[in-house]
C-alpha cells in the first residue's frame, strides 16, 4: 500500500474526503517527524512505537574495491511493533 491508496482507504473508512484525509495523514507524519527530530519516542499503543538512536560512526570496505572507509555516526529511525500489530500478522 502507498500513501495515495492509505489516504484512500482513510477516506472510505472515516467518511470523509480524500483532501481531509490526506491533510490528516501529512499532519500525522508532520508530527512524527517533528517528535522524533526533538528526540523524543512516539508510542501507539498496541500499534508499535518510533524513537532514535544513534550509530556511533564506523570502518566499512567498499564492496567493488575492498578498500577500507569510514563511516560517519549518524541518527537512525527505529520502529518496534507492539503486540497487538504483531499479534495480527502471525
Amino acid at each position: 500500500m502507498n500513501k495515495t491508496e492509505l489516504i484512500d482507504a482513510m477516506a472510505a473508512d472515516a467518511g470523509i474526503t480524500k483532501a481531509a484525509a490526506k491533510k490528516a495523514l501529512e499532519s500525522f507524519l508532520g508530527n512524527v517527524e517533528g517528535s522524533l527530530k526533538k528526540g523524543n519516542r512516539v508510542s501507539l499503543v498496541g500499534f508499535g512505537s518510533w524513537s532514535v538512536s544513534k550509530r556511533s560512526a564506523r570502518e566499512g570496505r567498499n564492496p567493488q574495491t575492498g578498500k577500507t572507509i569510514k563511516i560517519a555516526a549518524k541518527n537512525v529511525v527505529k520502529f518496534k511493533a507492539g503486540a497487538e500489530l504483531s499479534g495480527a500478522v502471525n
